[in-house]
C-alpha cells in the first residue's frame, strides 16, 4: 500500500522514468535519441503557458494594491534585491565553475551541435545598445509580447493593465476579477501538463544517453552534482542569512515547500510549481498584492539558479 501511494508522487513518476531512459538509451540507442521529442515537447508545453499566467498574476497584484506608492516602494526594493542577488549567485556559478570545471570529459565534437540551439541566446545581443535594450522591452503589438516569448515585455504590460485596473476604480475591480477567473484557467492547465513530466523526462534522458553514450552519466553526473551542492550552499550560506535577517528560518521554509521543491527537481522546471508556491506564501501571511507581483516577476529577473 505504501509503495502505491509512493507512485502517486510526482516526483518519484519522474525519478522513475529518468531510470526507464537510461535504460532505453542504453539497450537500443536510436530508438532513445527518436525520443528526443518527447523531452522538447513537454519544454514547448511549459513554455506555452507561462507567459499568460505572468500577465495576469502581475497583472492582478498591482490592481490590487489599493496604494499605487505602495507598488513603487514594493517594485524597488524587489528590483533592488532581485539584481543584487542575482549578481552574486552570478558570481559564485562563474567561480565554482572556472574552478571545478564540471563540463570537462564530455569530448563533444563541437561542429557536430545544432548551432540554432545557441544562435536563438545570441542572436543580435552583440549589437544590442541600452537604447535598444529598453526598446525592446515595448511590444510591437500587444499581442506581439505573447507570442515571442519574451517575459520582459509581458512584465511590461502586465505592470500597465495593473495600473490602469487600479485607476478605474470599481469597473477595473471588475476586470482585475476577470483576470482571476482566466488566471485560474491557466493554473488547472498548468496543473494537468505537469502530469506528463515522467514522460518529458524520459524522452530526454533515452535521448541523451542514445546519442552520447551511458559513458556520458559520469560528466553529467559531475555537473549536476557540482550544480546542486553549489546551489544548496547558496541557499544555506547566501539566503539563509538574508532570512535570518528578514527574520525566519530558511530551513523551516524549506521543510515548507519541499513538495514544490521535488517536483522542480523532477522536471528540471521550476514553472509548474507557480501556482502552489503563490498560495501556500498566501497561507503563511504574505499579502495576495506582494506574492501577486514580486513571484511572477521572480520568474524573470531573480534566475539565481540559472547564474548559477
Amino acid at each position: 500500500m505504501r509503495a502505491l501511494n509512493l507512485l502517486k508522487l510526482l516526483y518519484v513518476q519522474v525519478l522513475i522514468a529518468t531510470a526507464l531512459g537510461i535504460i532505453v538509451g542504453m539497450a537500443f540507442p536510436q530508438t532513445g535519441e527518436a525520443l528526443k521529442p518527447l523531452g522538447d515537447g513537454f519544454i514547448k508545453l511549459i513554455k506555452m503557458i507561462i507567459a499568460p499566467v505572468i500577465f495576469c498574476t502581475v497583472a492582478i497584484g498591482i490592481a490590487h494594491m489599493s496604494d499605487l506608492k505602495k507598488f513603487g516602494r514594493v517594485g524597488l526594493k524587489t528590483l533592488v534585491y532581485f539584481e543584487l542577488v542575482s549578481t552574486l549567485a552570478l558570481a559564485i556559478g562563474l567561480v565554482v565553475g572556472n574552478v571545478i570545471q564540471p563540463g570537462a570529459g564530455f569530448n563533444i565534437d563541437v561542429a557536430s551541435l545544432d548551432p540554432a540551439i545557441a544562435a536563438q541566446y545570441t542572436k543580435g545581443a552583440a549589437s544590442l545598445t541600452f537604447t535598444d535594450t529598453v526598446l525592446h522591452i515595448i511590444p510591437d503589438t500587444f499581442l506581439g509580447a505573447f507570442t515571442s516569448g519574451d517575459l520582459l515585455q509581458v512584465l511590461f504590460l502586465a505592470i500597465l493593465t495593473g495600473f490602469a485596473c487600479a485607476r478605474l476604480g470599481p469597473f477595473g475591480a471588475q476586470v482585475a476579477h476577470a483576470l482571476e477567473q482566466i488566471a485560474e484557467v491557466f493554473f488547472s492547465l498548468i496543473r494537468i501538463i505537469v502530469r506528463v513530466a515522467p514522460v518529458g523526462a524520459f524522452g530526454a534522458m533515452a535521448f541523451t544517453i542514445g546519442r552520447y553514450g551511458a559513458e556520458s552519466l559520469v560528466q553529467l553526473g559531475a555537473l549536476i552534482l557540482t550544480f546542486y551542492i553549489t546551489a544548496l550552499l547558496f541557499v544555506l550560506v547566501v539566503l539563509g542569512t538574508i532570512a535570518r535577517l528578514a527574520g525566519f528560518s530558511i530551513l523551516k521554509f524549506i521543510s515548507y515547500i519541499r513538495e514544490e521543491l521535488f517536483i522542480v527537481l523532477g522536471t528540471s522546471s521550476s514553472e509548474p510549481v507557480l501556482p502552489q508556491l503563490m498560495l501556500k506564501l498566501q497561507t503563511l501571511g504574505a499579502s495576495r498584492s506582494v506574492v501577486g507581483l514580486v513571484i511572477p516577476s521572480g520568474y524573470s529577473f531573480n534566475l539565481d539558479g540559472i547564474s548559477i
